[in-house]
């Protein structure tokens, strides 16, 4: 069985940073004593951040373009197939030395520049953040103006966009994100082991009822996709599948990425991979269903379909029914957000100034940006939600995985000097602590999508061969980042005064 590696039982005090202010308890080596997740925990993480509104409705932008239900459920289940790839590669060195993300980061960016894939990753999260918060919020809104619809039907507060009681609800969820991050990582092991099988039981349930309610699963499964032939967009299945494909894998590449923040507690890596390969692509694939089949028997039940999750429950009117059912969505949201988009950033923001910012200060700092984003802005066009926003940041993050893959495994065989990813003038301090063979690499895989981003955005008019390339953002920015690393890394005899272990 594998286990972690000795070097991350090195105690944070005794690892020498000169003073140089570049480690504090939360980014140094997790030790043995406090690994406590196995395969169950990882499991439980993935089936905890995957049940959630969001993936519930995730089918539905594809079956409004023209798939029929299993070929949306399939590319989704498909995206999170592939994306598992790098995110288990990039679990390893968490699991292996204990550390978090931005950490990691040091070994090919330099110990200042890994703030640059930081950062381009905490933004990012903190979009998620606001969204889910506002998801959550808005659901306790809906719910409560069933019983007070006067509160429901007070006017908009100025130019905000929302009355008082979706802004009382906001923030009001918005405050118990944070009392999660206040009590630290331990309370959101405890909070995904709780709801993962609560979720998967409400989940199925929900789906017998829909069966059973409309005696069946509705017109929806038996309709055919419209690229199917003589449909109305027959031919061109692939000319959408595979923008939607980059879409999906999109959905969780910011976690690709920041997965080292939760491999780090992993007992080994036996359980980072089984955990991860049980809980994320299977459970995506199964509420994704859930959303398209419990969607379809409502055509059936109410004349229409009705894909958003809180306005379904909404048709309820049992008081007991209505208050179990908004809880079981608060948790879920709760349970999704907290992992999947604070504890990323706050290790991030943490890392910019280990000195004075702590994983709680960096959590909090997630918050406030959740808020100031405006997120219900966000979220107010779903076409532009799943094909700007996921695909737009999948070419950002693409770039940084395929540079984070490449150092890791191609020129250091998964060897990393730990106590010199904390030194200043150690052997990642590179140019002033910013490798430049990282940073042009990053570049490099993002330039090709930055003219189809711009055309896409209606900001540019671009050849066609630019917007194509675009559907590809996340593979062509991933492929592209690591082939220039690796190459100027040869070219340079190696990674720059790499000591490996």
């Amino acid at each position: 069985m594998a286990t972690a590696d000795e070097s991350a039982t090195i105690p944070a005090d005794t690892i020498d940073h000169d003073g140089s202010g570049y480690i504090n308890r939360d980014m140094a080596p997790t030790l043995l004593s406090a690994r406590k997740w196995g395969a169950r925990d990882i499991a439980a993480l993935w089936v905890s951040m995957s049940a959630c509104i969001p993936t519930y409705m995730l089918a539905s932008s594809l079956i409004s373009e023209g798939m029929n239900w299993w070929q949306a459920v399939l590319t989704i289940f498909l995206g999170n197939t592939i994306v598992l790839v790098p995110m288990v590669l990039n679990a390893h060195a968490g699991t292996k030395y204990g550390i978090p993300f931005p950490v990691y980061c040091r070994a090919s960016f330099g110990l200042r520049g890994a703030n640059v894939p930081a950062m381009l990753r905490a933004l990012v999260a903190c979009g998620w953040f606001g969204i889910q918060c506002w998801i959550g919020g808005n659901a306790i809104a809906t719910i409560l103006a069933i019983f007070r619809p006067d509160w429901g039907a007070s006017p908009p507060i100025g130019d905000l966009g929302l009355n008082s009681l979706q802004l009382a609800c906001f923030l009001g969820f918005w405050a118990v994100n944070m009392l999660v991050v206040v009590l630290g990582v331990e309370s959101i092991r405890l909070l995904l082991n709780v709801k993962a099988p609560l979720l998967i039981v409400l989940g199925l349930v929900l789906l017998a009822w829909a069966y059973r309610a409309a005696h069946g699963f509705g017109p929806m499964l038996e309709q055919p996709s419209a690229f199917a032939p003589g449909g109305p967009k027959s031919g061109r299945f692939w000319s959408f599948f595979f923008p939607a494909l980059t879409a999906m894998v999109g959905f969780w590449a910011t976690l690709s990425l920041n997965i080292p923040d939760f491999s780090r507690y992993a007992y080994t890596q036996r359980d980072q991979v089984i955990g991860q390969a049980l809980g994320l692509p299977a459970t995506m694939g199964l509420f994704s269903f859930i959303g398209v089949a419990v969607t379809s028997a409502t055509a059936t039940i109410y004349g229409s379909t009705i894909w958003d999750p809180v306005v379904l429950l909404s048709k309820f009117r049992d008081p007991l029914v209505l208050s179990l059912a908004m809880g079981a969505l608060c948790l879920a949201t709760l349970a999704t957000n907290v992992a999947a988009n604070v504890v990323g950033p706050a290790n991030d923001f943490a890392h910019v100034w280990p000195r004075r910012i702590s994983f709680r200060v960096g959590g909090l700092i997630t918050g406030v940006i959740g808020i100031l984003i405006q997120p219900w802005r966000l979220v107010a066009d779903p076409d532009g939600y799943i094909f700007v926003w996921l695909i737009a940041y999948s070419s950002l993050l693409g770039a940084v995985g395929g540079v984070l893959i490449a150092d890791y495994y191609v020129l250091r065989k998964t060897r990393l000097d730990l106590k010199g990813l904390y030194q200043k003038d150690g052997p990642y301090w590179y140019a002033g602590g910013f490798n430049p063979v990282a940073l042009v690499a990053l570049a490099a895989g993002i330039a090709p999508c930055v003219p189809g981003f711009l055309a896409t955005v209606k900001l540019a008019d671009v050849p066609k061969v630019w917007t194509d390339l675009y559907n590809y953002a996340w593979f062509l920015s991933f492929g592209v980042s690591a082939v220039v690393y690796i190459a100027l890394g040869r070219a340079k005899g190696g990674t720059a005064r790499d000591s490996s272990l």
